[in-house]
């Protein structure tokens, strides 16, 4: 029996923080190619002092994951944005054919997962 009064069980993952360089790029990538709402900018043209941890692995931050209702069509959709979606793994890529990677305009990875089998 735990000493503390708090269930781990209840625990949940609520958010994360990334900085970005552009915010319009960002917010056009997580709003209108990933459906979500984005809170606050970085006005600073010369940011950039950050590891997006993709970069250099094993330090700093490593990658987001969404769950979508059909990964296929999913995919398919990133792809129609053109050079908007930077691909890190397509769903044809490797061995693991139920997942993909795409990078935000920072270079942060987002792991695209089919919703049931995440």
């Amino acid at each position: 029996m735990s000493e503390f009064k708090t269930d781990i069980k209840t625990y949940e993952f609520n958010h994360t923080m990334i900085r970005v360089k552009d915010p319009k790029a960002s917010i056009e990538f997580y709003q209108d190619i990933l459906g979500m709402n984005n809170w606050g900018t970085e006005s600073d043209p010369e940011f950039g002092g950050y590891a997006n941890g993709n970069s250099n692995p094993g330090r700093g931050f490593g990658h987001t994951a969404i769950i979508v209702d059909n990964i296929e069509e999913a995919c398919k959709r990133f792809e129609s944005f053109g050079d908007k979606v930077k691909w890190v793994k397509r769903l044809t890529d490797g061995s693991m054919k139920n997942i993909a990677f795409i990078a935000d305009p920072d270079g942060y990875w987002v792991e695209i997962l089919n919703k049931g089998l995440a």
